[in-house]
């Protein structure tokens, strides 16, 4: 309904539907709405995501799982992405959308261009209906697979916007997986969004997305906030801190996966008018 209202209050008439993969969802919008443009189909594209899951099914679902946290007599330091003493995710609500658009189209109108999408991927896990894969090869495959999508070389890949959503396994596999594909680099930083938003569930990857744009617009990439006590094996040399950090950022990854096994990797870069 939220595709079909848009759709009829703007008066576009290209391609409008929704997509449910969990918490992967936006992720799985934006690349479909970048393959409706490379295919010649339109020239626009409004996607992203929103989720409004603070309800009694929603809470009770989840608690059923096992995967909330349980410090509800300290909510503003709960979500902790690889922290030693987190234990589940927090459940934040929200929304984000982006306007992708067709460099000449945008160039034609003299449109604000933020950053270029260089494009990305999905794929499944097959594993487990809430638990990640536990050698992390679905991870591994689906940046392997947006790298070599995109045509990106895995060297310059820099900044990664993770889906570390302040789980315990979730959290180490992810990390794991972006090491393996990533860990020579010594430029490398790693933040997770959700420390400061809890999990936004299906509009994670479009609010993460708009967070990683701006990293790039403005050379700062914000805090990993209440990572105090890291786990064992991670280095906070590539873990941002308590603190923002200056980079200046070459290419960009950004990860959203969800239950079922839904991996998404996108990828953005800073816009280069050549």
């Amino acid at each position: 309904m939220g595709a079909a209202m848009l759709a009829i209050d703007l008066g576009w008439m290209g391609p409008s539907y929704s997509i449910s993969t969990a918490c992967a969802t936006s992720n799985f919008c934006i690349l479909s709405a970048a393959n409706h443009i490379i295919r010649g189909e339109t020239d626009m594209m409004l996607c992203g995501g929103s989720d409004s899951a603070i309800i009694p099914i929603g809470l009770g679902g989840f608690t059923a799982c096992g995967a909330l946290s349980q410090r509800n007599s300290d909510p503003t330091r709960a979500s902790r992405p690889w922290d030693m003493d987190r234990d589940g995710f927090v459940i934040g609500e929200g929304s984000g959308v982006l306007l992708l658009e067709e460099l000449e189209h945008a160039k034609k109108r003299k449109a604000k261009i933020y950053a270029e999408f260089l494009g990305g991927s999905f794929t499944s896990d097959a594993y487990h209906m809430i638990e990640p894969h536990p050698e992390g090869s679905g991870v591994v495959l689906c940046i392997e697979k947006a790298l070599a999508q995109s045509g990106v070389k895995r060297e310059d890949v820099n900044y990664i916007n993770a889906h570390a959503a302040s789980t315990p396994a979730g959290d180490l596999n992810e990390y794991q997986a972006i090491l393996h594909c990533f860990g020579k680099n010594p430029e490398l930083k790693i933040n997770s969004t959700k420390s400061m938003t809890g999990h936004l569930l299906g509009a994670a990857g479009a609010v993460e997305a708009i967070a990683t744009v701006k990293a790039i617009h403005t050379g700062w990439i914000h805090p990993n906030i209440n990572l105090e006590n890291p786990d064992n094996g991670l280095d906070m040399n590539v873990l941002v801190g308590s603190k923002k950090e200056r980079l200046d950022i070459k290419v960009a990854l950004s990860n959203s996966f969800g239950f079922g096994g839904h991996n998404s990797s996108i990828l953005f870069a800073p816009y280069k008018n050549v």
